[in-house]
């Protein structure tokens, strides 16, 4: 997937010309390399964003036909129109592992819900893993089809992530499960486990982490 990016020198307030163009203003940052300020077509993103997602490898195609590998750290919006405000790229480098936020997708339905009448609990929105950028899973997906029975479960170690693919969170994991209606309350406290949520998991930067924005030069 790529994006054709132009270097910009509108910043601060002024950006809202760019919006108004169709434009969206956008930052390129990353470990031992200059924040470089940019802007590319909204329309644009918002396709490669849908597909992407913030796991995936991006190229960034910038005027001069450089290519630049970047994952999108960032998106930030209007809370009340949607509009997309600002874009953070951080640059990557494709023989170094990362750490990411992955999340899980669930899909299908569950038959012991409309066939005997069980309480869907699902526990884990999401984990953090590590691996070359080529190597991350852009989603994973649960089948929900396989819980046909009360009683039934789906664990970390059912879904498809990969050999190459460092887990943080104990494989064994129940992510999904079908339980009695009066049992759901039990189930909840016994089986959620703790969860890394995207803003924790980017609170903290090393060198094979992405740091957190707020980490980064001012706009």
């Amino acid at each position: 997937m790529e994006l054709n990016v132009q270097a910009r020198d509108i910043l601060g307030k002024k950006v809202k010309t760019l919006r108004e163009k169709g434009l969206v203003p956008a930052e390129l940052y990353g470990h031992g390399i200059k924040n470089l300020h940019l802007t590319l077509s909204a329309k644009e993103f918002q396709k490669v964003y849908k597909e992407a997602g913030e796991s995936t490898i991006v190229n960034l195609v910038t005027e001069d036909k450089k290519t630049l590998p970047v994952m999108i750290h960032e998106v930030k919006t209007d809370s009340l129109s949607g509009e997309i405000l600002n874009i953070d790229f951080y640059q990557i480098k494709l023989t170094e592992k990362i750490r990411v936020y992955i999340p899980i997708e669930f899909i299908g339905e569950a038959p012991a819900v409309k066939n005997f009448g069980g309480i869907l609990i699902k526990t884990l929105k999401g984990i953090e893993v590590e691996a070359l950028p080529q190597d991350l899973p852009h989603r994973l997906q649960a089948d929900l089809a396989s819980l046909n029975e009360i009683g039934k479960n789906i664990a970390l170690k059912d879904l498809k992530i990969g050999g190459n693919v460092k887990l943080f969170v104990n494989p064994e994991t129940i992510i999904a499960t079908v339980v009695e209606a009066k049992a759901e309350e039990e189930a909840v406290a016994e089986a959620a486990p703790a969860e890394v949520t995207p803003e924790e998991n980017l609170a903290t930067s090393s060198e094979n982490k992405i740091p957190a924005a707020k980490e980064k030069s001012a706009k």
